[in-house]
């Protein structure tokens, strides 16, 4: 019998980011972070998914853990998965649009909290989220999914 051994293979990690849309404010805005830890700049909500955890769990898990915003999971907008998004490790995200009332609170890996409207979107984003959220407006302004 043949015994597999893969304690030298190495596999992407999988991540969550989370689009939240605040529908109770005109234009319905989105929410971004200021990371706390590297890389520094302005992030869409989001993080690594648990051993264990569903991918949608884990969205609303670190939806609330940085936003302290309860979500609802509205669609998959798509999956990212560039070797390259994330210069720390080969990372996948999966990339929900939510929606959120309320008032979001910096929270977590979180240094502050930003509510933008999309022609006032900071430059320093990090990762490929300049991308990802080309991609949902792209998406939500003329229903053109990402490939």
């Amino acid at each position: 019998m043949q015994k597999w051994c893969f304690m030298n293979h190495q596999n992407p990690v999988p991540t969550v980011d989370i689009i939240i849309e605040l529908v109770d404010r005109p234009h319905r805005p989105i929410v971004l972070i200021q990371r706390h830890n590297p890389p520094l700049g302005w992030a869409i909500p989001g993080g690594f998914v648990d051993y264990g955890e569903t991918v949608e769990a884990a969205a609303q898990r670190e939806a609330t853990e940085e936003t302290g915003l309860q979500v609802e999971l509205i669609e998959q907008l798509h999956v990212y998965s560039d070797p390259n998004r994330d210069r720390r490790k080969h990372t996948i995200s999966i990339v929900f649009i939510a929606t959120a009332k309320g008032e979001a609170k910096a929270g977590d890996d979180a240094k502050d909290i930003g509510i933008f409207e999309p022609w006032c979107i900071p430059t320093n984003l990090c990762f490929d989220h300049d991308r990802i959220l080309q991609d949902y407006w792209r998406y939500r302004h003329y229903g053109i999914r990402p490939r």
